[in-house]
């Protein structure tokens, strides 16, 4: 297959996963772009950042008019993350490709072995919070700005669990609310990369791109329709399978 049919299947896949899952795709994408379309690891994670933000917000309005998003605590958790992840951004584009490609290996890991764990998640009630844990919040929204900056990705399977489990946001507004935290995230990371030079591929990120931002939506309606368990499962499978690809030919 050619460079561009590649990019449109991957940047469907992409989609598919953020927009229903809220995390997953952008751990996807990255090392799609690094072993489907050929960009190194620094070029690959900035054009991440560039995916993430154009599915996540189009994720985003599409849970919001469905009134899925908690402004005020995905604000808050969001805000936390902006300047960890602009500085983390700044630092990734300086560090050795073999440990980048590591690091992203040793993500994409923890990103299935938590697809799996799906039994037992704690879900908070359908309630609004009367107010938002400031500290929690404010913990945990700076963990994830880092790991956002520093390799790519919008986090959403580390951010979901933390607003069900630590501010208490219910599954069904979960999703919505981690697009929120994903997006400023990593408009704040973007911020910080493209104040170092490097060389982008838009002839393969538009239509990447594009499928994603097609397949967010399409990815919403399949959550619907679809056990979120089962394609939590999928993607988890595939996740592993990526990480045990990526660590070995970071040591190769």
């Amino acid at each position: 297959m050619t460079p561009l049919i590649l990019a449109l299947i991957a940047g469907a896949v992409v989609g598919l996963a953020l927009g229903g899952l809220g995390g997953g795709g952008s751990v996807i994408a990255v090392p799609a772009l690094i072993y489907l379309l050929g960009f190194g690891p620094a070029a690959a994670t900035t054009a991440g950042l560039l995916i993430v933000i154009a599915t996540s917000l189009t994720g985003l309005l599409a849970h919001a008019r469905d009134g899925l998003v908690r402004w005020r605590t995905g604000g808050l958790f969001a805000a936390a993350g902006v300047v960890p992840a602009a500085l983390t951004g700044a630092l990734s584009v300086r560090l050795p490709s073999g440990a980048l490609t590591a690091a992203f290996a040793v993500l994409a890991g923890v990103a299935g072995v938590r697809m799996f764990r799906t039994d037992g998640t704690p879900q908070a009630d359908g309630g609004q919070p009367d107010a938002v844990p400031v500290r929690r919040a404010a913990g945990a929204g700076a963990g994830l700005g880092a790991v956002t900056g520093l390799l790519g990705v919008g986090g959403g399977f580390l951010a979901v669990p933390a607003l069900v489990t630590v501010l208490a946001v219910p599954m069904s507004a979960a999703v919505g609310t981690s697009l929120l935290v994903i997006t400023v995230n990593s408009t704040a990371a973007l911020a910080a990369r493209l104040a170092t030079p490097t060389t982008l591929d838009w002839a393969l990120i538009a239509p990447f791109t594009a499928t994603a931002v097609l397949g967010a939506w399409d990815g919403k309606r399949l959550a619907a329709k679809v056990s979120t368990d089962s394609l939590q499962r999928i993607f988890g499978a595939v996740l592993l399978a990526v990480a045990a690809f990526m660590l070995v030919d970071s040591v190769a």
